[in-house]
């Protein structure tokens, strides 16, 4: 079984990883678990930060490290809260947490009626980095299309869930079980498209070893 570190200290992040990479039969790592500290995130653009945290993680560890950023892009905020998701209520004085990042949305998007005026998507980049200073990481993207309820639903994932109406089910992503979310959200795609160029990557090493 192949250990990887996850630079991340998301527990929800985490057990979705855990579950998307386990037919690959890696045994994923949080970095809190080797006591790595986060890494400031100081760059401008997803993959960019997933990069950072990646090498961050490898070089601490000595292992291979896979790393995500990911948002929520909403069209009529021109693309807010984006890379700063996690730290949107922080960043306007309205609290911090995940219930106060949502809170915030809907209050700022209170005036705009229509499910069209809401529309949102999420957004992740996952990297894979063989170690520290991998000069071809492995790179994957998706995104997961919707739009802003005008209020919370459900109790289940994390982060901006209870108001993200997504566009597979029309229903709000933190009504879904683990399995369907893990198969259409933004994570779950860019995963299963990491993991099959992990498959093709580990294959061809293996043949080319023996």
């Amino acid at each position: 079984m192949q250990k990887v570190v996850f630079a991340s200290g998301n527990a929800g992040k985490i057990r979705e990883l855990h579950d998307l990479l386990a037919p690959l039969q890696f045994e994923v790592v949080a970095q809190g678990s080797l006591n790595i500290e986060s890494v400031d995130e100081t760059a401008h653009t997803f993959v960019e930060n997933a990069l950072l945290k990646a090498r961050h993680a490898s070089a601490v560890s000595g292992l291979p490290a896979i790393a995500d950023d990911s948002g929520l892009e909403i069209d009529a905020l021109k693309g807010a809260p984006g890379l700063y998701s996690a730290r949107h209520a922080e960043r306007h004085d309205a609290g911090c947490g995940d219930v106060a990042n949502y809170e915030l949305v809907l209050r700022q998007l209170a005036d705009l009626p229509e499910d069209s005026q809401r529309s949102a998507r999420f957004r992740s980049v996952v990297v894979f980095l063989r170690h520290e200073f991998d000069p071809s990481p492995l790179i994957a993207e998706g995104t997961w299309e919707g739009h802003i309820l005008k209020a919370a639903e459900g109790v289940g994932g994390f982060g901006y869930d209870p108001v993200f109406c997504n566009h597979d089910t029309y229903t709000a992503a933190a009504l879904l079980d683990k399995d369907t979310k893990n198969r259409l959200s933004h994570r779950g795609k860019a995963v299963a498209l990491l993991v099959e160029r992990l498959a093709t990557l580990y294959k061809g090493s293996q043949a080319t070893s023996q």
